[in-house]
């Protein structure tokens, strides 16, 4: 089995991976590792998880069924488990500044739906950011079950300045009543401040949620304000810029625990992924470090240089910048007649990997769209930095002057494919170490 980077792809205990069982899963593991290696990861969604959270993802945990949480099981055998599940609430506790952390929830959109569940009755009303201005699904889009079991009303942002417009969520909020008031995004550049939201839902008497899925890295690392002790419930995914598993978790005030850790055990879910959540643990001793902080102001850097070197190019940044970890690009201020879709697809052959993106009041619709959302975090744990994002932006402007040009495209692929290569996301100088070793290592101060 070839190896790859610090591991050997679909690695086991020994390090020794599935290729001596299974050659053509391993194969495609492989071709996925190759691609992420050789190719441009500027999903806003996406990271590159250490080599001790895979260890501890692909570890003997995942054989363990532990319904219930810690000291409160249906199932025997979960001495250890209960140890790791109690680890990661203290881990994410101690990170955050929360008083109570609920980490089994299998994504981001079960840990919100789980808010909802802890605070709301079917129908209630909640406000919350529209999807095409910003927001996520499961901020009640009609298509979501949130949307189909409460009452939904949008709030969106400012036509002249992209911002979220803080007097339309104040207006609505007086004459809707609202019983829970969302703040958080899924494509949006700026700073979410939590403190005028509190303000308003203090106003009408509504609990205040924060949907920290995107920026939770950026909090951790301290480069974002902090919504724990403002709002109520906090959620957040893992695996974004928190660069931890894919998973997701909630936040909330010690009055709220019960009431959220019902919800996602037995509202939601059954049986947690344990080593999914040894891995959240080994993601947030990770963010606790120095170095963690060091690469979330790095973030910040990276993409405020990649935004202003697009603008440079011709493209409009949608608000005019960004303060985080991603950005919106305006395509029709490039090429009025180019959509996402083909930039999207023109760009994927050329080996950069983003996402179409709807912008604030686009005509198109959401499938074809007429901007893209593109973010540092991933090629940020790779260790580019502002030259390479120069590089990338001159890039981006060459492939989309001419998306249909086939041998454009080829050039900018071997231009990417040889960046790429200063920059591996798993080097290839050691291979894994024992799943022990490589959370031990990781860990070390």
């Amino acid at each position: 089995m070839e190896e790859m980077g610090h591991y050997n792809v679909g690695f086991g205990l020994d390090g020794k991976g599935v290729g001596e069982s299974d050659p053509e899963v391993a194969e495609l593991l492989k071709r996925e590792l190759d691609r992420q290696s050789s190719t441009l990861q500027l999903i806003a969604s996406e990271n590159f998880t250490s080599p001790a959270v895979l260890a501890a993802m692909g570890s003997v945990l995942t054989n363990k069924y532990a319904e219930g949480y810690p000291r409160r099981r249906y199932y025997g055998g979960n001495t250890v488990v209960d140890e790791i599940e109690e680890l990661a609430r203290q881990r994410a506790c101690a990170l955050f500044g929360a008083e109570h952390a609920n980490v089994q929830p299998h994504s981001g959109a079960n840990a919100n739906l789980a808010a909802y569940m802890a605070l709301l009755e079917p129908g209630d009303t909640v406000l919350a950011m529209r999807l095409d201005q910003g927001g996520h699904l499961t901020h009640g889009s009609p298509v979501s079950i949130t949307g189909k079991t409460y009452r939904f009303v949008s709030y969106g942002v400012n036509p002249i300045t992209e911002m979220i417009d803080l007097d339309q969520v104040a207006d609505l909020a007086r004459a809707e009543h609202p019983k829970l008031i969302v703040a958080g995004a899924t494509s949006y550049p700026r700073v979410i401040d939590p403190r005028p939201f509190r303000e308003i839902a203090d106003e009408v008497g509504a609990f205040l949620m924060f949907d920290a899925a995107h920026p939770a890295g950026l909090i951790a690392g301290g480069v974002h304000p902090n919504p724990v002790g403002l709002a109520d419930v906090v959620t957040f995914t893992t695996h974004k810029t928190l660069r931890g598993p894919r998973g997701g978790a909630i936040l909330c005030r010690a009055e709220l625990a019960k009431a959220v850790d019902s919800a996602v055990f037995p509202g939601l879910q059954g049986g947690p992924l344990e080593h999914v959540i040894a891995a959240k643990a080994v993601a947030f001793g990770e963010a606790s470090k120095p170095d963690f902080r060091e690469y979330a102001r790095q973030v910040l850097v990276n993409t405020s240089y990649l935004a202003q070197s697009l603008a440079e190019e011709g493209f409009r940044l949608v608000s005019g910048g960004t303060e985080n970890h991603l950005m919106l690009l305006d395509l029709r201020s490039f090429n009025a007649d180019l959509t996402g879709k083909q930039a999207q697809e023109a760009l994927d052959l050329a080996g950069i990997t983003c996402n179409r993106n709807q912008i604030p009041g686009d005509p198109r619709s959401p499938f074809v769209t007429s901007g893209l959302r593109i973010g540092t975090a991933a090629e940020t744990t790779a260790g580019m930095k502002e030259t390479e994002m120069a590089q990338i932006a001159r890039v981006i402007s060459r492939v989309l002057a001419h998306p249909e040009d086939r041998d454009v495209l080829l050039e900018v692929r071997e231009e990417v494919k040889q960046l790429c290569a200063k920059f591996p996301p798993y080097p290839t100088d050691s291979p894994l170490p024992g799943i022990g070793q490589a959370v031990s290592k990781s860990l070390e101060d």
